[in-house]
């Protein structure tokens, strides 16, 4: 059994580490509630943008017309990946980022070739470990401070990539917060956009819809703005893993903390039974010491 002063120590560095973890929720509570609604605020502008796309999309006159929209044959994958800056946060990355190695592993087996465009430094460094090709990091700004034109910088990165030819398909991998418990990496399709039918017969037009007088001209028009919707759903996917990066965050710590609670009660309990003992112990030599001189 260790000694008193060795168990005094060890509680005493139980106390602050549950002091540190205990703070270390607090923050991260705070910033979840602040992304979270920023979050929940920004979602109804991606439907808006998306019906306004949609509703143009019937004016365009075919796939041919619109670089974002044609298919070819897939011989290389491109995915944008984010995960978290920082550590402490449970299986947020780990989660994330296994699940991304099966889908590359999957896609390699069929002779298809993966690139990586990443943002946060532990999916960098996982990556790199691994040896998968990583096209560009995004380094500044940092995640939690990144901003829309972050956002279109990213966006702007992966329509590039994609109409140049250095990959024939993008995808998202990134974790959708569904609650404070549950956030779910999520493998969404980017480019090409399959998701939003273009050309007359696809979108018929409805009798009381209001039509409007497009200029220069609607496949102009919905090229310009392909870019902008793209660049919403980018800036999405960065406010739903850094959503889901808090929540699990919060989680983890609030886990330490409550286990370094129970730590402590446990070595109170070893440190008082040890103290007792040595107090038996004391007064057994007592009554030894005066048997032996009466």
């Amino acid at each position: 059994m260790a000694n008193l002063k060795e168990l005094r120590g060890r509680i005493k560095s139980v106390a602050s580490i549950a002091q540190i973890t205990r703070a270390m929720e607090m923050v991260a509570s705070m910033k979840l509630r602040k992304v979270q609604a920023k979050a929940q605020s920004f979602h109804p502008y991606v439907d808006e943008i998306r019906h306004m796309i949609e509703a143009l999309a019937g004016k365009v006159g075919g796939e041919g017309d619109v670089p974002l929209f044609r298919t070819r044959d897939v011989q290389t994958v491109g995915f944008f990946v984010v995960a978290s800056d920082r550590g402490l946060c449970g299986s947020y990355n780990s989660n994330l980022l296994f699940g991304l190695k099966k889908v590359a592993d999957a896609l390699q087996a069929e002779g298809k070739k993966v690139k990586f465009w990443v943002y946060g430094r532990k999916a960098y460094a996982w990556l790199t470990r691994r040896g998968f090709t990583v096209e560009r990091f995004f380094v500044e700004p940092p995640l939690d401070k990144a901003d829309f034109t972050a956002a279109k910088l990213v966006g702007q990165a992966l329509v590039d990539a994609f109409t140049t030819g250095v990959v024939d398909e993008v995808r998202l991998y990134y974790t959708r917060f569904q609650s404070m418990i549950k956030f779910v990496p999520t493998d969404a399709p980017f480019l090409p956009i399959r998701t939003i039918a273009v050309g007359e017969a696809k979108q018929p037009q409805k009798s009381f819809e209001l039509d409007f007088l497009i200029e220069p001209d609607a496949t102009t028009v919905f090229n310009r703005l392909m870019p902008r919707y793209l660049e919403t759903v980018v800036f999405d996917a960065m406010l739903q893993s850094l959503t889901s990066e808090h929540a699990s965050r919060r989680m983890a710590m609030k886990g330490a903390t409550d286990a370094a609670v129970r730590m402590q009660k446990g070595l109170k309990k070893v440190y008082n039974r040890a103290r007792q003992e040595n107090i038996t112990k004391e007064l057994l030599d007592i009554v030894g010491g005066a048997s032996a001189v009466s």
